[in-house]
């Protein structure tokens, strides 16, 4: 239930992206500079409004058999000795991360965040646009363009989330350990697992972003189609 607040970043998301892509095309016509520069502002705008549902869902998801690795516990109700169901635990949870850190407490790991998505967002979408058109130049010409880039997207987030995981992982233990340094953090996770841990959770993120982008492309695509003048649908390759 809280991570549906996301639906607001989501649009924060796209619209920052159109609108810088639109900004920067009048100093640029390559595609790859519009993407990354768009992307990464347009993760910017997500990030500020996306982690502090981040950081009270996984709170909420650590609870139970994980709550060992948090430092905020449910509280329950006297009368059922049960949890309160779902905003009742969030208000608890929120109750308690504020009481130990206030405001600043909702953004924990907002740096490690940013050094995440920025990266990813940026990286995103010049590998979609550079994968639908290689897609586009392999197919048949009778092919329908959407197909390539509902192919071309979890591609792109394969690559992406294969590139960024490493700050991920610092990511995550920033926010669920209630960590401060992002450094420190990092260099605490190559002793202690070397290397390798900063692939953990690699293969949850792929499979977890390629459906997502998958279903991304197809609304956003389709979507920019039924949003065009009639006049301009048959100037593009769908």
């Amino acid at each position: 239930m809280v991570n549906t607040f996301t639906l607001i970043s989501g649009q924060a998301y796209i619209t920052t992206y159109e609108l810088v892509r639109k900004y920067v095309s009048q100093y640029s016509e390559d595609n790859t500079v519009k993407s990354l520069v768009a992307g990464g502002f347009a993760s910017l705008v997500a990030q500020s409004i996306t982690v502090p549902i981040d950081v009270i869902s996984q709170q909420l998801m650590m609870q139970g058999q994980g709550e060992h690795l948090t430092r905020f516990r449910l509280n329950f109700n006297t009368e059922t000795g049960k949890p309160k169901k779902v905003f009742g635990q969030t208000r608890n949870i929120m109750g308690q991360i504020f009481a130990a850190d206030g405001f600043r407490g909702f953004y924990r790991g907002y740096v490690a965040s940013l050094l995440t998505y920025i990266p990813n967002s940026a990286v995103w979408w010049p590998f979609y646009h550079f994968y639908a058109e290689q897609l586009s130049q392999l197919a048949p010409s009778d092919c329908p363009h959407l197909i390539l880039q509902a192919m071309a997207g979890p591609l792109a987030a394969a690559t992406a989330s294969t590139v960024t995981n490493p700050m991920d992982v610092v990511r995550a233990r920033v926010q669920v350990e209630g960590r401060s340094s992002v450094i420190e953090t990092f260099r605490q996770l190559i002793k202690e697992e070397g290397c390798w841990g900063l692939t953990k959770g690699l293969s949850a993120r792929i499979i977890s972003s390629t459906p997502t982008a998958l279903v991304m492309v197809v609304g956003y695509e389709t979507l920019k189609k039924l949003s065009l003048r009639p006049e301009l649908v048959d100037s593009r390759h769908w």
